[in-house]
């Protein structure tokens, strides 16, 4: 753990001075191969019958894209050239770029809509997320879940709003993502401490996670409420200035999946269900989710569409 997580210390903490990691630089324009590292190192064969059911335009260029926010650690971790990607998922399209036979590329934009939108419009193939899977966004969207996720909140040391559950958040400032199922959550929360008498909650929405993150450690937001695995890695890299609080409990949702996400009918969704089996049946998915300390939101199973009610 101690390498990737220096290498993406030194990424995050350009993102925490700048806020702007996530950002769609000039660079990152072009679509960028993964980055080969580490688990994801291993060669793999690749799977001559999963290689011809690919779209006919991905075995004629032999590439896959995959659209990010490039702010999504320990999962996604852009670098500041704008070109390289590090993390669980770069690790995990390497070695599915192998068992399929193609090289997967990586392109960043500004935000989940427009990752979503782009992959409507087919300016990408997919993104490997790991992205929220809910029932309303099912509608134009296929998810091939590889992650369970918990939402918590992390706040300054010491608590001093003591916000341990949703419940807490009346009259607080709190950040979430922009277009993120935590906005959703947040924002009925905020109906609900009005409809009980108390103060609404004072939603703050920010396009990336760094953003939220600084947002708290300068003071301007009580608490960012999201998901538990990129929380644990920026708590970690705060050196003692934060914490974590909600752990272990629903905070507005129930099962949360997350997953790759294409167009809705698309054939990659079940190309990719089944090179995500090949990966966690022969152990690679386990070392890179090990690797990057995400034992805990493992899966012994890809499915299509798990996701709940938001």
């Amino acid at each position: 753990m101690r390498r990737p997580l220096a290498t993406a210390a030194t990424a995050l903490s350009c993102c925490l001075a700048l806020a702007a990691c996530g950002a769609n630089p000039p660079q990152a324009e072009g679509a960028t191969d993964s980055g080969g590292s580490g688990a994801a190192s291993a060669k793999h064969p690749e799977d001559k019958a999963l290689h011809a059911r690919l779209p006919a335009k991905n075995r004629t260029s032999g590439t896959l894209v995959s659209v990010n926010n490039g702010s999504f650690p320990p999962y996604e971790i852009a670098g500041s050239d704008g070109h390289s990607l590090t993390g669980a998922s770069a690790d995990l399209a390497e070695a599915l770029g192998q068992v399929l036979g193609v090289k997967i590329r990586h392109v960043t934009t500004d935000g989940l809509p427009s990752q979503l939108t782009g992959i409507k419009a087919g300016r990408y193939d997919f993104a490997l997320g790991p992205v929220g899977d809910f029932k309303d966004r099912q509608g134009a969207n296929d998810f091939v879940d590889w992650v369970r996720e918990f939402v918590v909140f992390a706040v300054p040391k010491g608590n001093p709003h003591h916000i341990n559950s949703l419940a807490d958040t009346c009259g607080q400032r709190i950040a979430v993502m922009a277009g993120g199922s935590a906005e959703g959550v947040i924002k009925k929360q905020a109906l609900t401490c009005e409809k009980d008498g108390k103060k609404a909650v004072k939603v703050q929405s920010y396009k990336d996670q760094p953003g939220s993150i600084l947002a708290v450690r300068s003071g301007r937001a009580d608490a960012f409420f999201s998901s538990q695995a990129p929380l644990t890695y920026f708590v970690a890299q705060a050196k003692d200035q934060l914490e974590l609080t909600g752990i272990g409990k629903g905070n507005g949702f129930s099962d949360l999946y997350q997953g790759a996400v294409v167009a809705k009918g698309s054939p990659l969704r079940d190309v990719l269900l089944k090179a995500l089996r090949t990966l966690i049946d022969d152990g690679t998915y386990g070392k890179i989710m090990k690797k990057w300390g995400l034992s805990a939101n493992t899966l012994d199973k890809p499915g299509v569409n798990l996701g709940g009610e938001s």
